[in-house]
């Protein structure tokens, strides 16, 4: 599997970077200290933050800048660190899904990077980063079909397969994922990738039992 970037979506975002890790894993549904580490990382969330400030964490403010230059309404699809944010400063908790999308939810909070997590196994061919269409069809995780159109996204030979609001179905992870692709974007460039992808490589060795790290910058 090859990542690429087409010519439409650096024209538009020429400071756009991201870092992807790959790595071979083991999901499950729990595990209580990544949970500590979550509410943790909430509980720091909520005591230094307001909802007013979340549009002015960097990485966020570079996705929410991004999807105004593109057409879209940020505030209508808000990029998923946005939104997972929002839902601590409301006073909830996050979902438990699985060991995998919860480490990833972690690293978000963490950092305001939106960051696509995909069963390796279901993606088909070459991966590209492009520009959305109004007439493809995309099964939001959680949100049900979703209007794609002038949203970054990425595409495998299928279709889309993920963006910075939601990840689609059909790649989504499961508890029988053993193979993971993961996409930091930084709509700002390189500042705060590396720390982002040094984290969830962590996470994933702690709580993911992952081997055969591989890290690609583009």
């Amino acid at each position: 599997m090859q990542i690429h970037i087409s010519d439409e979506f650096r024209n538009l975002f020429p400071e756009y970077r991201n870092v992807c890790i790959r790595a071979e894993v083991s999901n499950r549904e729990h595990d209580e200290a990544l949970w500590h580490e979550i509410q943790d990382a909430s509980a720091a969330l909520r005591e230094a933050m307001a909802i007013e400030d979340i549009k002015r964490v960097p990485a966020i403010e570079a996705t929410r800048r991004a999807y105004k230059r593109s057409g879209k309404d940020p505030n209508r699809y808000r990029p998923s660190a946005e939104a997972l944010i929002r839902r601590i400063l409301k006073g909830e908790e996050l979902y438990r899904i699985s060991v995998l999308v919860d480490l990833i939810n972690l690293v978000s909070l963490r950092t305001g990077f939106s960051i696509g997590g995909f069963d390796a196994g279901k993606i088909c061919g070459d991966v590209t980063l492009g520009i959305g269409r109004h007439e493809e069809k995309f099964e939001a995780i959680g949100r049900g079909m979703l209007n794609i159109g002038n949203l970054p996204l990425l595409r495998d030979e299928k279709g889309g397969i993920g963006t910075p609001t939601s990840d689609e179905v059909r790649t989504m992870l499961t508890l029988g994922t053993t193979g993971i692709l993961i996409v930091i974007n930084g709509y700002s460039g390189e500042t705060g990738l590396d720390d982002a992808a040094g984290m969830t490589c962590t996470l994933l060795e702690r709580y993911a039992s992952a081997g055969r790290i591989a890290i690609e910058r583009h």
